[in-house]
C-alpha cells in the first residue's frame, strides 16, 4: 500500500533534561498524526498522542517492591527506546515504562527515545537512522547498555512485567527478550554472513523451528532488511521462512516482492504462482502474476 506523507517539521522548544530532540510532527494522507526521530516526553503529552499517553501513565500501577529493588543499579545504564506513534503496543509499554522510571528517579539524561515510522518504503526506520545496526524489527525495543555496551533488551512487550524483566537484566539473571528466532538469524547474518549460512541451512531450519514464533516473526525481520535495502539478507531471510513454513502463503508472497525488488521476474512469478497454489482467490497474487507475466513476455 502507498502512503503519500505529508511532513511537517514542528520542533517543540520544551525545557527538559533528555538528549536533544527533533519532535518531527508527521501527518499522514488519512490525517492521522506521527512523531519521528529523537523525542522527549512531553511530545507525547501533546496533540493526539495524550489521548493514549495519559491514561496509560496515569492507569499504571507500578510494583514498587521490585521498584526499589532495581532503583540502584539501573541507575548505571543507558537506556534506548525505540517506539512507534502509531503502535498498539507502544502505546501500551511506552506510558508505563516512563510511569517506572519516574517512580526510581532514573535520570532522563541516560535515556533516549527514537520514534519510528510504519509507511512501506521507511519500515521500522527514523529519518536520522538511529535505528541503523541495532536490529530493530518490532516496537517498543527498550535496549540497556552498561559501559558502552549493550546487555540485554526488551522487545514489544515484557515476559513477565517491566519491572521484574528490568531487574532480570540489572541483575544480570538469564533473561532472553520475545523473538527469538529473529533475534537469533540476525545475530547470525551479522557475525557470519548470508554466504556461509547457505552451507548450513538445513540445521538451521531445523534449530529456528524449534522457537519461532509463527510465520509473522521471520516475516517482520525479512520486511526490515527490505526496506533497509539489504535486499539479498531480506530474501535469505523470507526464503527461510517459504522452508519452516511451506504451507503458509504469506511467506511467498513476501519472497516474490523481495524478487520484484531485485527484477528477477522468473524467480518472483514462481513464489507468487506459489501463493496461488494455496489461495486461488489472492487477489493481489493475481493482479502482482498477471504484470508479471507482461514483463516477461
Amino acid at each position: 500500500m502507498k502512503q503519500i506523507v505529508i511532513f511537517l517539521l514542528c520542533f517543540y522548544c520544551f525545557n527538559t533534561s533528555f538528549s536533544q530532540s527533533t519532535n518531527t510532527l508527521v501527518i499522514d494522507d488519512k490525517g492521522n498524526e506521527k512523531l519521528l526521530g529523537k523525542i522527549n516526553r512531553e511530545a507525547l503529552t501533546v496533540n493526539s498522542f495524550k489521548e493514549w499517553f495519559v491514561p496509560n501513565h496515569t492507569n499504571y500501577f507500578v510494583n514498587t517492591k521490585v521498584a526499589e529493588i532495581i532503583k540502584d543499579d539501573l541507575k548505571n545504564y543507558q537506556i534506548k527506546a525505540f517506539l512507534g506513534t502509531w503502535c498498539g503496543d507502544s502505546k501500551r509499554e511506552i506510558p508505563r515504562f516512563f510511569k517506572l522510571l519516574d517512580a526510581v528517579n532514573f535520570p532522563e539524561s541516560q535515556l533516549e527515545v527514537i520514534a519510528v515510522d510504519s509507511t512501506p518504503m521507511t519500515y521500522k526506520q527514523s529519518p536520522s537512522g538511529e535505528e541503523k545496526g541495532l536490529n530493530i524489527h518490532r516496537v517498543p525495543t527498550f535496549i540497556f547498555y552498561k559501559d558502552g555496551k549493550e546487555v540485554n533488551r526488551i522487545v514489544e512487550f515484557p515476559k513477565e512485567t517491566l519491572e521484574r524483566d528490568i531487574m532480570n537484566i540489572v541483575s544480570q539473571n538469564k533473561y532472553r527478550p520475545n523473538y527469538r528466532a529473529a533475534n537469533y538469524l540476525n545475530q547470525l547474518i551479522q557475525d557470519k554472513g548470508i554466504d556461509s549460512l547457505y552451507l548450513s541451512e538445513h540445521s538451521l531450519v531445523s534449530k529456528l523451528s524449534e522457537f519461532v514464533l509463527g510465520s509473522r516473526e521471520l516475516n517482520t525481520l525479512g520486511y526490515v532488511k527490505l526496506r533497509s535495502n539489504e535486499i539479498n539478507e531480506a530474501i535469505y531471510i523470507f526464503d527461510l521462512n517459504t522452508k519452516i513454513f511451506p504451507y503458509k502463503e504469506n511467506v511467498y508472497d513476501s519472497l516474490g516482492e523481495a524478487f520484484m525488488a531485485l527484477k528477477k521476474y522468473s524467480e518472483a512469478l514462481i513464489n507468487y504462482n506459489k501463493v496461488l497454489e494455496l489461495n486461488p482467490k489472492n487477489e493481489n497474487a493475481i493482479l502482482i502474476s498477471n504484470k508479471i507475466k507482461k514483463l516477461i513476455n
